[in-house]
């Protein structure tokens, strides 16, 4: 059993590796500038109705469908309540078959939320219980290191396809990535996979909200808390993505991230619960600090996943506070 890490392991004046991932020193795009994906996306949705029946055709997990607000939708959503909590102009949304936790729910992350000055996103999915929730879900943030755990899976999925394992080196560079953030071993296994393995990977999971890099710069991927937990569900539930095999290591390495990285959705975690995580954190010129943060925790008679993302942080701390106050709410409200 492993417990969830505390924010005073981190060592705020230190960037995520994936700043070096933007393109040579030339000023990146800030997160709300357009990205000409608009059409990519919407040319995707017709893949994502295909890849919904890959990724959820035989998962336990909640179905990869979205209402408007970005919240995942239950293919027997009509048995559920919904309950609304509203933070700012959007509101915070949960399903459930358990009419009480619902509402639990989204007043809890409400109230974490409301006195915070970030631009936060949050999606979680309980297949114990059948609940999902959503605080603009589908909303783009860039990914930070996030994305290293997408590149694993296309990793992962490449080496199936090939009829192969993975080779020492790339062993050696994934366990790198994700257990310790690895820059260098991110960008070696981004150029091997190329944009079009990682896109092909995306398109297979469903995840059409994700823009990947330009140029080679991975920690300017494009990311939505939705897609994120699509990621989560994908990992922890059978699927035709990835086999067994390959979730099961993928799971292991972000089971043994080092403790300084386990900082934030393991923040209250169930202490029986085995905690796989990764985050990203980037300091840019404009909307400040992104702080991201997903998480597993399975085991123990628990099967969720949660994602926060963020920007507009002033500090590295006040993100890492604010993705924490999120993910102990949500830890407690899901507890039994």
């Amino acid at each position: 059993m492993r417990k969830s890490g505390k924010s005073s392991a981190l060592r705020p004046a230190r960037p995520d590796p994936a700043s070096a991932g933007t393109a040579g020193g030339r000023a990146p795009r800030a997160a709300h500038e357009p990205h000409r994906t608009g059409e990519r996306r919407r040319a995707r949705r017709t893949l994502g109705l295909v890849a919904a029946v890959l990724v959820c055709g035989t998962a336990a997990g909640v179905s990869a469908a979205a209402d408007s607000a970005g919240a995942p939708v239950a293919a027997d959503s009509a048995a559920q309540t919904t309950a609304r909590a509203r933070v700012g102009s959007s509101d915070v949304v949960c399903r459930s078959h358990d009419r009480a936790l619902a509402h639990k729910l989204s007043g809890a992350v409400a109230a974490a939320l409301r006195p915070r000055h970030s631009t936060t996103a949050v999606a979680l999915y309980d297949r114990a219980s059948g609940t999902s929730c959503a605080f603009r879900a589908s909303a783009a943030y860039d990914s930070a290191s996030v994305v290293k755990a997408t590149l694993l899976g296309a990793l992962l999925r490449q080496a199936e396809e090939d009829h192969r394992t993975l080779t020492p080196q790339e062993k050696k560079r994934a366990t790198a990535m994700i257990t310790t953030s690895d820059n260098d071993a991110t960008s070696a296994l981004w150029s091997q996979v190329g944009r079009g393995g990682v896109q092909h990977f995306l398109d297979l999971a469903g995840m059409q909200d994700t823009e990947p890099g330009p140029r080679g710069s991975w920690g300017l991927t494009q990311v939505t808390a939705r897609d994120e937990v699509k990621l989560l569900e994908l990992l922890t539930s059978r699927n035709r993505v990835l086999d067994a095999g390959s979730r099961a290591y993928a799971l292991d390495l972000m089971g043994e991230v080092v403790p300084g990285q386990r900082w934030g959705t393991p923040a209250g975690a169930p202490e029986d619960a085995r905690v796989q995580v990764k985050n990203g954190w980037l300091p840019r010129a404009t909307h400040g600090w992104r702080i991201n943060s997903v998480g597993a925790f399975t085991d123990g008679g628990h099967d969720y996943g949660v994602a926060v993302l963020s920007q507009d942080n002033r500090t590295m701390a006040e993100g890492v506070d604010t993705v924490e106050a999120a993910s102990r709410a949500i830890h407690r409200g899901l507890a039994r």
